[in-house]
């Protein structure tokens, strides 16, 4: 597919990525934008990355784990960004810089939303973690932390598109 300017000139070509590099830099993009956004926890919510997330997996206390569960879902998650990135219909979203962190930005509040609003405290609850959040579970740390994640999602799968 070509992409045209706003003159009507070919600015560049455009071709779905290949199914391996868009998972590869899927997962390398949530890696990274996943310890960028454990820093903002560090900073503004310390609580999420020692007790919550490790909660979730019997562990709560446990900082390590916490963090090792934390960068799992931000490879996970990266790596579903990268599939719905993926589609042939969005293929252009990456094409530039600010359309890719705008879309990893809504997708980071996607999943503050979704993810730790809803799906956490429930998750909690069944794994017996007291207290277990409310529903919704959303902070400004966590929005904070997610807007942080999307954006870095966001602009490093532009970098790997542009490979």
């Amino acid at each position: 597919m070509v992409i045209r300017d706003a003159v009507g000139e070919e600015d560049r070509s455009v071709e779905p990525f290949d199914g391996h590099l868009a998972l590869l830099g899927g997962a390398g993009a949530g890696f990274v934008a996943a310890v960028a956004m454990g820093l903002t926890f560090v900073l503004f919510e310390p609580a999420l990355l020692r007790d919550y997330v490790p909660g979730l997996y019997g562990f709560a206390g446990n900082l390590v784990v916490g963090w090792l569960a934390h960068l799992g879902h931000g490879i996970l998650f990266g790596l579903v960004f990268a599939v719905v990135m993926d589609d042939p219909s969005l293929v252009s979203v990456s094409g530039r810089i600010w359309t890719a962190v705008l879309a990893g930005v809504v997708f980071g509040i996607v999943l503050a939303v979704v993810g730790t609003g809803i799906v956490l405290p429930m998750w909690s609850r069944a794994a017996g973690l007291s207290p277990a959040p409310a529903i919704p579970f959303v902070t400004a740390a966590l929005l904070v932390g997610h807007v942080v994640f999307g954006a870095v999602l966001g602009a490093l799968f532009h970098v790997v598109d542009r490979l």
